[in-house]
């Protein structure tokens, strides 16, 4: 009897181990049969300063709403006051991301608060954004992005970027700090600047797109102003942020894991990357410090931009025009800087990061002012900056001067000269160059953090007199469009590459202007100037390498074997880059890719093509012919063949990185007001589906179902226990005695 018991047993064992792993099998097929995954969309991540935090998230389980579409003014107060269904995922174009919803009697701004011209009533013009985030009913937010219905200007940047870490200040032209007088951004609404309790995503892909709509309509659409009924689509966001407060707390926390725990979590990272310099003299990157008889002028731009949601910059005005028309500088002066140099050296910096309190030229001259820089600020004679210069609204550029350190009279001396020779190099080119009000301060920029340090002369060239003709300024519809880098339909790739837009022409001409005030700025002499021309092919490259799509035939000439051969999982994946700084390579391993692309195009521009072999090109050192404290060694793939192959070759360029990581991190000074101290929160996971739900009384009603069906099962096998003897009892065997 013992013996059957004990069979049946194992049999039932046997029976529930298959039944479970049966389940386990089929458990992620049934998930997919309750879910549709989102793939393509874009979060809005947490950001952290010296002070507060900004951005988005989830609840660590996610957070889950039924789906309504924004359209209208009565979609919003269905969402926010009468619709029964709350809290509630809202799907919204891009139209209504920045739309105020209640009209003013008056014009106005629409901002954090309406902002009137008039003193006639005005009703609580708000922004959709901010409307829903001081509401309980609203579990997230996704924003379709389409340039369908775009408004005129959107700008999720503050109106006054950068105005913390400037040069203005209580102690330097207090009278211009703030933005006092000159607002440079007055589109901007400071979306990007506010702290959001729920999650925010972009969704990118269309047919996605359409299927949150059809769900929508199919089961949460109103019938004639009535609620709908269940079962309803709902959404379920992903974006739970490690880190809270401020860059203080969350350092000190990671500080504290370190030390104490075993098993040590990172909940926050500086934002880091490199600057990309070279020169027209090779300088000695193993000397430190005040370089001897060394007189530079810099010409600098900046690297990055930003938006509302992570990694979504395109920065075409913003930071692109700049980049292009500095490569394309570089190109055009180089040769006659080497068949005729002029008697200073000419720096060229693209500094990164700069975006979030100036990242990058901090931690340049930080290390200047440190000796631990290949020159130090006594070698500056002057500098040159290039900002957005797109020319957007004609063909005029403003050449803005600091009007503090113009109060001293060598300085104003020399910022005149510059002004002079500038306004010399643009004869005969199809550009007006002109200046602002003595008294109206720079515009943000870099050159800021070098006066900070020291009362140098210097301009920053920029397409705008007094506010920004960007309309789209640090947002994610700066791109390709906004600046006019437009193709005739039915041309190929390859054709695309090398057409000459009017965008490309025009900042062509820009970079003439550049080179050739730059070279008299050096001291060259000016009969060298008709020698000195920006190549618009080159400049057409490099618009739609940075603009339209970086996966060309050009950029991947330039790169290494390596990462050309990665295809879609390296840099060079489908479409135009991103220029957010990102965390560098402490998370991330080598540069960022717009840094790395920078990078790599400096050296064709510059470089010279060797002789050396691939392991000789890595390890430069070894060889007595070659200097690897003057140059850098670059082993790139080389143009196609007709057959497709690559015959990769040694490239040797005066082209360096440096790290662009704030010194408030290397001070460990986290509460710092004289050093950006944003920080990237961590997070785990990051993910976004929709599915259908049932109404609260049936799935309180499945619950108990549920539960009622567990008591009797365990009543069932209480009892089934209970009377094993009896139930699974057969007739015994005689026992057979042996004698």
């Amino acid at each position: 009897m013992r013996k059957m018991t004990d069979l049946i047993s194992i049999n039932c064992v046997k029976l529930l181990i298959s039944a479970l792993f049966y389940t386990c099998v089929l458990c992620s097929s049934v998930e997919q049969k309750i879910y549709v995954v989102l793939n393509e969309t874009v979060p809005c991540v947490r950001l952290l300063n010296a002070t507060h935090q900004i951005g988005c998230q989830s609840s660590i389980s996610g957070d889950t709403g039924v789906l309504h579409v924004l359209e209208t003014e009565s979609d919003l107060d269905w969402i926010l006051s009468s619709g029964p269904h709350p809290p509630y995922m809202v799907i919204m174009e891009t139209a209504f991301f920045n739309r105020c919803c209640n009209t003013c009697l008056s014009v106005c701004v629409c901002v954090c608060v309406c902002l009137c011209v008039s003193d006639l009533m005005c009703f609580s013009c708000r922004s959709v954004m901010m409307r829903m985030k001081n509401s309980s009913r609203v579990a997230g937010v996704a924003v379709i992005i389409s340039k369908t219905g775009l408004a005129d200007n959107f700008s999720p940047h503050t109106t006054c970027p950068n105005q913390n870490t400037g040069v203005y200040s209580e102690s330097y032209g207090s009278d211009l700090a703030n933005c006092n007088g000159t607002v440079w951004n007055p589109l901007g609404n400071g979306l990007s600047y506010e702290d959001f309790s729920f999650p925010v995503f972009a969704l990118k892909d269309e047919n996605q797109t359409q299927v949150l709509r059809k769900c929508y309509e199919d089961h949460n659409q109103r019938v004639n102003g009535s609620a709908p009924q269940y079962p309803l689509c709902a959404m379920q966001l992903f974006s739970h942020m490690h880190a809270v407060t401020d860059t203080v707390t969350c350092m000190r926390r990671t500080d504290l894991q370190n030390r104490f725990s075993i098993n040590p979590e990172v909940l926050c990272d500086p934002l880091s990357d490199f600057n990309v310099w070279t020169s027209t003299r090779p300088l000695n990157n193993s000397a430190k410090g005040h370089a001897a008889d060394e007189s530079v002028v810099i010409a600098a731009t900046r690297l990055d931009g930003r938006s509302f949601f992570w990694e979504q910059a395109p920065a075409a005005e913003g930071t692109v025009s700049g980049i292009v028309t500095l490569l394309a500088t570089i190109q055009a002066l180089y040769p006659v800087t080497q068949e005729a140099p002029p008697p200073r050296n000419i720096f060229f910096s693209f500094f990164q990061g700069e975006a979030f309190d100036y990242i990058g030229s901090s931690k340049m001259v930080y290390d200047m002012e440190k000796n631990d820089f290949v020159i130090d600020m006594n070698n500056v004679h002057s500098m040159l900056e290039i900002g957005q210069v797109g020319l957007l609204s004609g063909r005029s550029l403003w050449m803005h001067s600091d009007p503090v350190s113009r109060q001293n009279k060598s300085v104003d001396t020399e910022v005149s000269e510059m002004m002079s020779r500038i306004q010399s190099a643009a004869a005969g080119l199809k550009l007006t160059v002109d200046h602002p009000s003595v008294s109206q301060p720079l515009p943000p920029s870099s050159f800021q953090r070098f006066l900070r340090a020291r009362r140098i002369p210097g301009l920053v060239l920029a397409d705008h007199n007094t506010s920004f003709t960007n309309r789209y300024y640090e947002s994610m519809y700066d791109d390709a469009e906004n600046l006019n880098v437009t193709y005739p339909p039915g041309l190929t790739p390859d054709e695309q590459l090398v057409y000459e837009t009017d965008a490309a022409k025009s900042l062509a001409e820009v970079a003439t202007l550049v080179a050739r005030s730059l070279y008299l700025q050096a001291g060259g002499e000016e009969n060298n100037l008709n020698n000195i021309t920006a190549d618009p092919k080159i400049v057409a490259q490099l618009l739609y390498g940075f603009l339209v799509q970086k996966n060309n035939s050009w950029f991947r000439s330039l790169l290494p074997p390596e990462v050309t051969k990665k295809g879609v999982n390296s840099i060079l994946s489908p479409g135009p880059p991103q220029f957010y700084i990102g965390l560098g390579p402490r998370v991330h391993g080598p540069a960022h890719s717009v840094t790395r692309f920078v990078q790599y195009i400096l050296a064709n521009l510059t470089g010279t093509v060797t002789n050396l072999t691939e392991s000789q090109c890595q390890n430069p050192s070894e060889l007595s012919t070659e200097n690897k404290d003057l140059f850098s060694y670059f082993w790139v793939s080389g143009p196609a063949s007709v057959n497709g192959t690559r015959e990769p070759f040694c490239v040797r360029a005066s082209v360096r990185l440096s790290k662009a990581v704030s010194p408030a991190f290397e001070l460990l000074e986290y509460g710092s007001r004289n050093y950006s101290t944003w920080t990237e929160s961590r997070w785990k996971s990051i993910r976004a589906r929709i599915f259908l739900v049932a109404s609260r009384e049936l799935e309180m009603l499945t619950l108990g179902v549920g539960v009622a069906v567990l008591l009797l099962s365990l009543l069932v096998t209480y009892f089934i226990s209970s009377k094993a003897e009896l139930l699974f009892s057969s007739a015994r065997e005689t026992p057979t005695t042996t004698y």
